[in-house]
Order: C-alpha cells, then sequence, then structure tokens
C-alpha cells in the first residue's frame, strides 16, 4: 500500500469527489460543459472521464468528433494505479457497447459504500432513438442501469428500457406503473423527465419513484416553447448535487426543475440560436441561493 501524505491526500479529500463520465464538446452548453459548472460550483470535484471530443454538440451542423474509447482505459487504470475513491460516479452519452462495458467494469471496480452511482440512460427523445442507438445499444444500456442507484431516463428512454411503445399522452397510473418496472430492472430511484400531460403542452412534469420508501413523487415544470440540448444534463447535474448537499428526493427534484426553468426563461429572452444551448453562466449563481419549495407533490404512497 502506498504511504505518506500524497497517499492521504488521495484517500481522504476534504471535498466530494464526483467521477463524471460523459463526452466534451467545444462549443454548445452539453455534457462536461454543463455538469462541470454546475458541479463545481455546488462545491463538489468533479473529476472528468471523456468519452469523445467534440468541436460542438451534435446539434450544430458539420461538427468534428473524436473517439476516445481507447484513451478511457489507458486513463481508468492510471486512476486505479492512483487509488482514487469516488463519493459519486455519473454516467451519461455513451457512444458504443464497448463504452458502456467499460462504465460497468468502472463501477464495479470503483464501487464503495454510501457511494451514489447515477446513470442519465441517452437513448432518444421525443418517441426515437438517436441515430446513433440501435437496438443493441439500448440492450447493453438496460445492463448498465441495473447497476444504478439513481436512472433519470425521458418518457422515450423509459418506454426503450422496458420495449414498450411510447405514448405521449400516458396517463398517471401507466406513468407509475413504468417507473416501477424500471426501478424492478435495479434502481432504487427512477427519475422520468420530459413528461407531457396536456394537449396543448403548456406543463411539462417529472416522475419520481423511490422504491426503498415506495413514493412516487411529481413536479410541474413550466413550458417555454424552446428546445434546448443540455437541459437533461444541467437537470441531472443538479440533482446529484443537491443529494450529495443532504437534500431530500423531492426537495433535489424541485431544486433541479427550478433551475433548469430559470437557465431556459433566462435564454429565451434573447435572440440567441437554442441549439447552442442554455445561457448556463448567467443562472450559476442561483444554486447557492436561499431556496423556496414549490411546486413538488407526493402522490399516493404504495
Amino acid at each position: 500500500m502506498p504511504g505518506g501524505s500524497n497517499y492521504l491526500q488521495l484517500m481522504f479529500s476534504p471535498i466530494k469527489r464526483i467521477a463524471a463520465i460523459h463526452d466534451l464538446s467545444g462549443y454548445g452548453k452539453v455534457s462536461l460543459t454543463v455538469v462541470i459548472p454546475i458541479l463545481s460550483s455546488m462545491g463538489f470535484q468533479v473529476c472528468p472521464l471523456p468519452t469523445a471530443v467534440l468541436s460542438s454538440n451534435t446539434e450544430m451542423p458539420g461538427f468534428r468528433f473524436v473517439d476516445l474509447t481507447d484513451n478511457m482505459r489507458d486513463f481508468i487504470e492510471h486512476w486505479k494505479s492512483l487509488n482514487l475513491e469516488f463519493n459519486a460516479i455519473y454516467s451519461g452519452f455513451l457512444g458504443s457497447h464497448h463504452q458502456i462495458e467499460m462504465v460497468k467494469d468502472f463501477i464495479e471496480y470503483f464501487r464503495r459504500p454510501d457511494q451514489l452511482v447515477v446513470v442519465d440512460p441517452v437513448l432518444g427523445d421525443d418517441g426515437r432513438l438517436y441515430d446513433s442507438m440501435t437496438p443493441d445499444m439500448v440492450n447493453e444500456m438496460k445492463t448498465l442501469i441495473a447497476r444504478a442507484g439513481i436512472i433519470t431516463p425521458n418518457l422515450t428512454e423509459a418506454c426503450a428500457l422496458l420495449d414498450i411503445p411510447y405514448d405521449e399522452k400516458m396517463n398517471e397510473p401507466e406513468l407509475k406503473q413504468l417507473l416501477k418496472a424500471l426501478s424492478n430492472a435495479g434502481p432504487q430511484i427512477v427519475i422520468i423527465t420530459n413528461v407531457h400531460k396536456s394537449d396543448r403542452k403548456k406543463q411539462t412534469f417529472v416522475y419520481a419513484y423511490n422504491k426503498l420508501d415506495r413514493r412516487t413523487w411529481k413536479v410541474q415544470c413550466d413550458y417555454v416553447p424552446a428546445n434546448y440540448p443540455g437541459t437533461g444534463d444541467a437537470f441531472t447535474s443538479v440533482l446529484i448535487g443537491c443529494l450529495m448537499q443532504g437534500d431530500s428526493l423531492p426537495v433535489a427534484l424541485d431544486r433541479a426543475v427550478q433551475f433548469i426553468s430559470t437557465a431556459v426563461r433566462a435564454t429565451y429572452g434573447h435572440a440567441h440560436d437554442p441549439k447552442a444551448g442554455i445561457f448556463l453562466e448567467r443562472v450559476l449563481p442561483n444554486l447557492s441561493a436561499p431556496f423556496r419549495p414549490s411546486s413538488f407533490e407526493l402522490l399516493e404512497q404504495d
């Protein structure tokens, strides 16, 4: 076992550490360019493990892409040699089944008691899978969520993971069954985002189920007629930060929803290309502002 003060610093950092396994885009607020500033501003050390480097997010035409799958193996081996420990592991977009296997191995090797393991199973949105997401990728993602404590799919991804047809107008009893079915696959907490329950789409909702206490929560989101990439990454990042600060699940959900709503509104009023993402820098100070719970609701407890 290594000795001396350097080893002690590695093992017993006074700042909680989060391993963030995401891609890195040079332009456009998504993935690591969202995850790092949010969690850092909330007081956590983010250790990024990039899965790919892109010139911009994939919403921009002509983006350039560098796959880092082979490099990830070397980075992970170095982290092992440093005896690093993490208070949380957070994975997002993964570009191949090889990367999914690597993340599963990463979780098993670096797992520790009381660790938060969060998987955002990025597969698709608005009723369809992304072009790079094959049926094999969906099947591999099913094996990854089984190792997570928390998963945060949107409604499209939740349906894909359960091999059921996407239904934008799914009713509340059906949504509760969806949450429980995903929880039965392994995670303790399942959070489904981007749920529409109005024909006019004036509201969206986040639903969450915790099988430990068998409670289901609902949080209402204000609707703004714009679509910004990276808001899912921002939502999950704030959620993780809140839970690691000691907030309850409903309060963490509420704080994350309020932060995203504020960021979207702060961006929407400007003549700004939505594909570039939200004006994150304008709203980061809100993460340290006093919080007023506003919209979370406990549904009938089982």
